[in-house]
């Protein structure tokens, strides 16, 4: 069992005192610690200067019955299943307010982050941040841009930590494969009066363990109770994926013939005039 003391001599053997850390996490991954997650997320924010966290709500989405084409959905389809499934209506889903928890898939350490009294939140209705001491970034976030959070660590020469996780959940490779110009997608949210667009939503993250052998000499590893951290330079991370994607416009994507985003992005890069390169994007 690990507690405070062991939770705070492993984050604080990482390069990230002084610095803005983007971190994902398993708690489960770290097995028993004295004091819960909180004690993780206390242990985290102390070594760093700002803390972020993805807070996404995957039950505001809503699917129209018609929609933009190439955009990874099948509409009626979709709202036939969500009628046959659970016998309610896509207008059915759940509102987005700021004190909505977390989604199950972002793990208890993000809500317990959500819930502590010194954090705030950004106010996307699918793809919310939380963080301390992190106003700078959450404040960066607009409906068209989503991810701007983490563009404003990376202004920072800020830092990602993965805690027991690999990358595919690491956000950060979605804003890089913005820069670097892949497709992005469009989602729809309910909020307590309104449907609202979603712009920039990003594809599918099974496939970004490709990522992992061109870090190596980026990564920072150390063990905390029974999980393996690992801490990188975002920039590092954004520079890898911009110059794998120049390479090879088709990394990262998942193998599953059944992934329509990932099938939409294949489709948008052979209809590039070079498909060798994708266009520059941003930055």
């Amino acid at each position: 069992m690990i507690g405070i003391r062991e939770a705070l001599a492993g984050f604080e053997s990482l390069p990230i005192r002084g610095q803005a850390v983007i971190a994902h996490g398993s708690f489960k991954s770290l097995g028993r610690v004295q004091g819960g997650p909180r004690v993780v997320v206390d242990a985290l924010a102390r070594s760093c200067d700002a803390l972020i966290m993805p807070t996404f709500t995957y039950d505001t989405m809503v699917t129209p019955l018609v929609g933009p084409p190439n955009n990874a959905l099948d509409y009626a389809a979709e709202e036939h299943t969500r009628q046959r499934q659970d016998g309610v209506s896509a207008l059915d889903a759940i509102p987005f307010k700021r004190a909505m928890p977390a989604d199950v898939e972002m793990g208890v350490l993000p809500e317990t982050l959500r819930r502590r009294p010194d954090a705030t939140r950004s106010l996307h209705p699918i793809l919310s941040f939380a963080g301390v001491n992190a106003e700078f970034a959450l404040q960066r976030q607009t409906m068209y841009d989503p991810l701007a959070p983490i563009g404003a660590l990376a202004a920072k020469n800020g830092w990602i930590v993965l805690i027991g996780v690999d990358h595919t959940v690491n956000t950060s490779i979605h804003y890089a494969e913005k820069l670097a110009g892949r497709k992005q997608f469009t989602r729809w949210a309910r909020l307590r009066k309104r449907i609202v667009e979603c712009p920039n939503f990003p594809g599918d993250s099974s496939g970004f363990n490709e990522i992992a052998s061109y870090l190596d000499n980026d990564v920072v590893t150390v063990t905390i109770g029974e999980a393996r951290v690992q801490a990188l330079p975002l920039n590092s991370l954004i520079d890898r994926v911009k110059i794998l994607l120049r390479t090879n416009p088709l990394a990262l994507l998942c193998q599953r013939n059944e992934c329509m985003r990932c099938n939409e992005v294949r489709k948008a890069v052979r209809a590039l005039p070079h498909p060798d390169l994708l266009p520059k994007g941003e930055g």
